[in-house]
């Protein structure tokens, strides 16, 4: 668990199964959020297994007590250096609080700690707010990857832990 203590709200990262119900229901929300900014959810192939340790990692942000982000990540096809970032997503109320940055740490300092030394992302053009972030922390534009690779509003981003 960590804990990151902001000027009046506690963010508290907690590690989580993909397919626990916590997680489930924050999943369903990116997947709305999704479908509104590009006409539907994400379609990448995603088995909940994948998030496990050693080969990845699942975690939910509480802010003051109530579930308000997610974020995973997973070996990079069998990859014991390459961690892919999946799933980061904060709700409307834990929005512009620095939760989606906190479980970037959480992820990254997971990822690490399992031996990997690389982190890779694929976003989209219609999630500018994410863009910003993952640029913000140190993420470069890399050459697409994933199952939307070959979309035009495609970016993928990565970097060095």
């Amino acid at each position: 668990m960590i804990s990151i203590l902001g000027a009046v709200t506690q963010i508290e990262i907690r590690p989580t199964r993909y397919g626990a119900p916590v997680a489930r229901k924050l999943i369903a929300e990116l997947m709305a959020d999704l479908a509104e900014r590009y006409g539907d959810s994400d379609a990448t192939p995603i088995e909940a297994v994948e998030f496990d340790p050693p080969d990845g990692g699942f975690f939910v942000a509480y802010l003051d007590g109530a579930a308000v982000g997610c974020g995973g990540w997973r070996s990079f096809g069998g990859s014991e250096e390459v961690a892919e970032i999946k799933r980061v997503y904060t709700s409307a109320d834990g929005r512009g609080k620095g939760v989606a940055r906190a479980v970037m740490t959480a992820l990254e300092t997971d990822a690490r700690a399992h031996g990997r030394v690389r982190a890779i992302l694929e976003t989209g053009l219609a999630q500018p707010e994410a863009i910003a972030l993952y640029q913000a922390i140190g993420y470069q534009l890399i050459e697409n990857f994933g199952h939307y690779r070959d979309k035009p509003g495609c970016r993928s981003f990565g970097r060095t832990l």
